[in-house]
């Protein structure tokens, strides 16, 4: 008789210190442990995110698909140390992505990103492609403009008015114009997401000041996306109004080796507002043998 392991933020929770150029941290991730072949997840950008609330919907079915499922929290988010970024915040990331695999002895693993957590996938790609299985992104893998939509878009200037003022009613704001169908967005809901955030008040202030310092936190990786060799797999919400569309087919255009699927009546959150269908949806890309 099998018996599943059930995974809870609690249960998986770890810290490592990491030293990688320089960087010099204490990173918080969740780690299921498992044998099977490792698949990283990168959050977002938005105030009071984590590698859990980004991709609690996704990670146990991961782990019953036989897969070891790791969660890293950013620096600057979370339980991780707090920085401020005056260069790339995606070579940041991807810094620190490698750190960690570096501690944990992983030689080789796929990776999820979601918005900000593509940026870092496609910078870590880039720095480190023999480290990459393969490689999901929603919402994100490069900067640059929109062809169709002003930037930056609706949601992002929610965003920072958020981190400037970090209040019940500029989250219901954000929140309501991240996700499509705003049915599951409840007032238990917002009020944990701000008391996640109000509690490491230093990331919201740093967040502030590495955008004073470089308005451009995420820079445009289109020149470079034809190197990337790794199979991509692009997902994204028709409705992103914090990510236009056509990013993602900039990806699509730009990598040797991609496929796209979007998903009608989603935003911004394609891993939680379709949870079933990713998961499915990813699991299969990653067991395929290309």
């Amino acid at each position: 008789m099998t018996t599943t392991v059930l995974h809870t933020e609690a249960s998986t929770s770890r810290f490592a210190h990491i030293k990688e150029q320089d960087l010099d941290l204490q990173i918080h991730y969740n780690d299921t442990g498992g044998n099977g072949p490792v698949v990283v997840m990168i959050h977002g950008s938005g105030p009071g995110a984590s590698g859990w609330a980004n991709f609690n919907r996704n990670v146990q079915p991961l782990y019953d698909a036989g897969f070891r499922v790791i969660l890293m929290d950013c620096p600057g988010w979370s339980k991780s140390d707090p920085i401020v970024c005056t260069g790339s915040r995606s070579d940041l990331n991807g810094r620190a992505l490698k750190g960690l695999l570096d501690v944990l002895n992983i030689e080789r693993a796929h990776i999820i990103g979601n918005s900000m957590g593509g940026h870092s996938t496609v910078a870590f790609s880039l720095a480190n492609p023999e480290r990459i299985g393969k490689i999901v992104l929603m919402g994100g893998g490069t900067g640059g403009p929109s062809q169709f939509v002003p930037m930056p878009a609706e949601g992002i200037k929610l965003l920072q008015a958020l981190y400037r003022e970090p209040t019940i009613e500029n989250l219901r704001r954000m929140m309501q114009v991240f996700v499509f169908d705003t049915k599951n967005l409840t007032e238990e809901l917002f009020q944990a997401r701000l008391d996640n955030m109000l509690s490491r008040r230093e990331h919201l202030d740093n967040f502030v000041k590495s955008l004073e310092a470089n308005p451009r936190q995420f820079p445009d990786f289109g020149p470079r996306l034809g190197e990337i060799k790794a199979p991509a797999l692009i997902i994204w919400g028709r409705d992103d109004r914090f990510v236009p569309m056509d990013i993602g087919l900039r990806l699509l255009w730009g990598m040797a080796d991609a496929e796209f699927h979007i998903f009608s009546r989603c935003g911004h959150w394609a891993q939680w507002e379709h949870a079933d269908k990713f998961n499915n949806m990813v699991i299969e890309f990653f067991s395929r043998r290309d």
